[in-house]
């Protein structure tokens, strides 16, 4: 197998006791080909993305070479999936490739989706379909420039190989990069063995690596606890400001790191209904968008569940504690969601004497079947008068007309704001993107590259994703919504 260039790992997650994962090298393929490196991300990571992209890195992220420092093993957890509770999952179809620490001392995991077998496979190939892997890619990088906390996307490579599902289908390797890929399903599996000895010391690995101040509190597991709640709060709102569904926001898709990850069934909202599904899995709407913040918090209380026998050496107290913790979820959200819409609607703040015009806005749009998207771009816009000849969204998209007596009560809300109209504007534009992952064009990139081996669409895509906020009218197409027959209904996790 070709030699590989040193990336700079320190694997510490591999320095935990063996019960943690399991050891395993990835399953080599016929014939790797690189199809995109992200040059950003691996710079960020001290990582030469020409080498990346060259035979000897593509090689690496293929899984036909393990390069030095490299300690790959497949992570074992458990979860609840669609609310039942499975006792054993783990990486069935990835590996940690190793951890990276970068220049200014961030810690990131290298891991490999799509590289093979592990034990924790349960009877498949441990292989992805090129689809998900773009998919993944497309999104969590749009993600990424939305300001949202993701899981990212270093490098994609074509294997050679076929994948078989309902039809065969061309594999590929994602590389993903994480600040760690440790979910609440992970203090779950010790949870149900009563092992409080790996509990206690996956919660010590957890604060060190990412809460370090719940160290210096006078009980630092129950600020750990603290800490996540608020972290997914913040995360889940996020979503909800994007008009972005998860699609399997089981347990074990969701990291104690506050990063969103798992991209399969996910979707943005073109049309606003609340109680959109777009996962093919999801047949009674359990991840529905309206119902994303209440699963968030039932998953909080799984972890609080999982941590009890180390929160307290009294039970009761234990219990008193986790629920506190739990109980403050739905005001952390609110907080976060009201300020995020406070920006997205150009105010300061939201007042309670603002409530129903919040409601309303919402009302209508679901009652006119409003693009989520494009709705608030189109209040930015509305803000002030473009420069002669400047192009903005109004050119392209104008909102249902019952939004009309709306609009005009906003403008008169406007009037109590003390910001210049210009610099509301920037600030609504800054929070409103006018690109986003759409469905159709994440289609239509992957049935390219699937069926006539085009991976334009997908490069140019990217390109196009990067900067979401910045309107630019040759590519008007990439910002509206599907038309009736470009409409995806349904999105598959891959697996």
């Amino acid at each position: 197998m070709p030699s590989a260039q040193p990336i700079p790992f320190d694997n510490s997650y591999a320095r935990l006791p063996e019960q943690f994962y399991t050891r395993l090298a990835p399953t080599p393929v016929a014939e790797p080909r690189s199809i995109r490196v992200n040059t950003e991300l691996a710079r960020e990571l001290g990582i030469d993305a020409g080498w990346l992209a060259g035979p000897e890195g593509t090689a690496v992220i293929a899984g036909n070479a393990v390069p030095d420092g490299a300690d790959p093993l497949a992570a074992v957890y458990a979860g609840h999936q669609f609310g039942s509770y499975n006792p054993q999952l783990g990486d069935g179809r990835a590996l940690l490739l190793g951890e990276v620490v970068t220049a200014d001392g961030r810690r990131f995991d290298v891991q490999l989706k799509g590289s093979g077998r592990t034990p924790y496979s349960r009877g498949g190939d441990g292989r992805s379909p090129l689809g998900p892997v773009l998919r993944e890619y497309l999104v969590s990088e749009s993600m990424h420039a939305l300001g949202v906390p993701t899981t990212r996307a270093l490098a994609a490579v074509a294997t050679g190989e076929p994948v078989y599902r309902d039809q065969v289908l061309p594999g590929a390797v994602l590389a993903r990069v994480a600040s760690s890929h440790i979910r609440i399903g992970t203090f779950q599996f010790f949870a149900a063995r009563q092992d409080e000895d790996s509990l206690r010391l996956l919660a010590e690995h957890v604060i060190s690596r990412h809460y370090p101040r719940a160290a210096e509190a006078d009980n630092p597991v129950h600020a750990l606890l603290q800490a996540v709640v608020s972290t997914q709060a913040r995360l889940v709102a996020q979503w909800q400001l994007l008009g972005f569904i998860h699609g399997v926001m089981n347990t074990d898709n969701m990291l104690l790191c506050g990063e969103t990850i798992d991209y399969g069934p996910c979707a943005f909202m073109d049309d606003f209904h609340p109680e959109t599904v777009f996962s093919s899995i999801d047949h009674g709407g359990r991840y529905a968008f309206r119902n994303q913040p209440g699963i968030a918090h039932w998953n909080l209380a799984c972890l609080a569940q999982a941590l009890l026998p180390v929160l307290h050496p009294d039970a009761e107290k234990a219990v008193a504690l986790a629920q506190a913790a739990v109980d403050a979820y739905p005001a952390e959200f609110q907080l976060a969601h009201s300020a995020g819409l406070a920006r997205k609607l150009g105010l300061a703040e939201l007042r309670e004497e603002d409530t129903d015009l919040v409601e309303d806005l919402f009302r209508l749009m679901a009652a006119q079947g409003a693009d989520f998207t494009l709705t608030f771009r189109h209040l930015a816009d509305l803000v002030t008068p473009p420069e002669a000849g400047e192009a903005d969204v109004t050119d392209l998209y104008q909102a249902p007309g019952e939004l009309a007596f709306w609009v005009a009560r906003w403008r008169r809300r406007l009037e109590q704001e003390t910001t210049a109209p210009e610099q509301r504007q920037q600030a609504m534009l800054r929070s409103n993107p006018v690109f986003i992952a759409r469905n159709h064009l994440v289609a239509e990139a992957i049935e390219a590259a699937e069926n006539g081996d085009d991976f334009e669409p997908f490069h140019t895509l990217c390109e196009i994703l990067s900067a979401p906020f910045s309107y630019r009218p040759e590519h008007a197409r990439y910002a509206l919504p599907p038309r009736p027959e470009q409409v995806v209904h349904k999105t598959f996790c891959g697996t």
